[in-house]
């Protein structure tokens, strides 16, 4: 079968919320792009489904809030935690300055569906599903296009920039040579599922015990639950047999004993390796990376797709007008990196200190944690549950959409 080519101004890899909001955004804008997702639709479950309020900002900006909230979602106002035998509350979300106070646990799924649907209705949008980038095209010391395999055969597609918004374990990152930084977890994650209630809590919480933690997200008719475990230790959680993990579970929240039955064994609990790392540099003549391809974060706070987001909205602002008129340089990328780095900098900083100063001695404990002095003030001063609110929810350098609709 002949190789098909095809050529487009922008060529955006991976159909994840960086993906996604930074095509959109950029057909809205006029310029020609596509989209290549490897999958044949968006359901992957247990992925990352919290939409923070600056991305719901976003959604205000952009005139969508009302038909987005008709999505089904559940609506997080407040976060607490149990450490040991003390609660914490942590974060309040009712005071930010923003248009929803909330953040809204939603299936990525969903969201990513409601960009592609609206992406659609501009002509220079052009989504190819189950096509996967698979190289690099690149001329004279330059980037040029990618090479994608498809059902219908191998398809070269040429454009002035390529985006690489294929994740943590980014294929155009291999391919380009970039360097990774890694700044190492202490933990993985054990995800699973499990019927919700009417009469259950209707908030997302977290409980610590020595040597465990579980976090239970409010799905609406049922709970997203990560059971967070030392690094590697996935083996020695199966070697104590499934019903021994069962009943840490049950420790941690007990009110679950009535449906545990649900979990049949472990091919009901999926591992998340959990890793942050980060790119000394995102770019290359003809190549940008941003998202989990350019700065993988820890899922502490859930803030890694609000940040790829933001990431997003910041490439379209810089280079919406240069890829209309022909005239991206390497200089530009260097702009998105240099406005996006000291936020994502700070945010995994943040995560470190958490990762290091909490998890780590929880997590490798053997007595009965207590919650750390300085938490308790939250409980104290509930006016210091807006700071971790705000930087939870709006992040250190919220972004805005300034790229125009050519529809208006």
């Amino acid at each position: 079968m002949a190789t098909r080519s095809l050529t487009t101004t922008c060529c955006i890899t991976g159909g994840g919320p960086a993906g996604m909001m930074l095509g959109f955004l950029l057909a809205r804008a006029g310029v020609k792009v596509a989209v290549l997702e490897k999958h044949a639709d968006f359901l992957r479950d247990f992925r990352g489904d919290t939409i923070h309020p600056s991305t719901l900002e976003l959604m205000v900006q952009l005139g969508l809030i009302d038909e987005f909230l008709k999505l089904p979602h559940s609506q997080v106002q407040r976060l607490s935690g149990q450490v040991g035998a003390g609660t914490i509350h942590l974060a309040d979300f009712s005071h930010l300055p923003t248009h929803c106070k909330f953040i809204a646990l939603m299936p990525q799924w969903d969201f990513l569906d409601f960009l592609a649907a609206h992406g659609k209705t501009y002509p220079a949008f052009d989504l190819h599903m189950r096509t996967e980038a698979t190289d690099l095209i690149e001329e004279g010391g330059r980037i040029v296009g990618v090479k994608a395999k498809s059902p219908e055969g191998d398809i070269e597609i040429r454009a002035d920039l390529v985006v690489g918004c294929d994740g943590r374990h980014s294929t155009l990152r291999e391919r380009a040579g970039f360097a990774v930084e890694s700044l190492g977890a202490p933990m993985d994650i054990l995800w699973f599922r499990i019927s919700r209630r009417p009469d259950d809590s209707a908030e997302a919480f977290g409980h610590m015990e020595a040597g465990m933690m579980l976090v239970m997200l409010n799905r609406n008719d049922y709970w997203q639950c990560a059971y967070v475990i030392p690094k590697g230790g996935y083996d020695r959680i199966k070697a104590k047999g499934f019903q021994a993990f069962i009943d840490n579970v049950l420790f941690m929240s007990p009110f679950l004993r009535d449906r545990m039955s649900e979990i049949k064994g472990w091919d009901d609990v999926k591992l998340l390796t959990v890793a942050v790392e980060r790119l000394p540099r995102w770019h290359k003549p003809g190549l940008l990376l941003i998202g989990d391809a350019a700065h993988a974060m820890s899922p502490i706070g859930g803030v890694g797709i609000n940040l790829a987001i933001q990431d997003a909205v910041a490439a379209a602002n810089i280079l919406a007008a240069p890829l209309k008129d022909g005239r991206v340089t390497e200089a530009l990328l260097a702009q998105v990196q240099a406005r996006r780095t000291m936020p994502m900098r700070v945010i995994q900083w943040l995560q470190i200190q958490i990762q290091n100063r909490i998890l780590s001695p929880v997590l490798g404990g053997t007595t009965r944690p207590k919650p750390p002095a300085a938490a308790k003030l939250f409980n104290w001063f509930p006016v210091l549950q807006r700071i971790p609110a705000r930087i939870i929810g709006l992040g250190v350098r919220p972004e805005r959409v300034r790229t125009p609709d050519v529809k208006v």
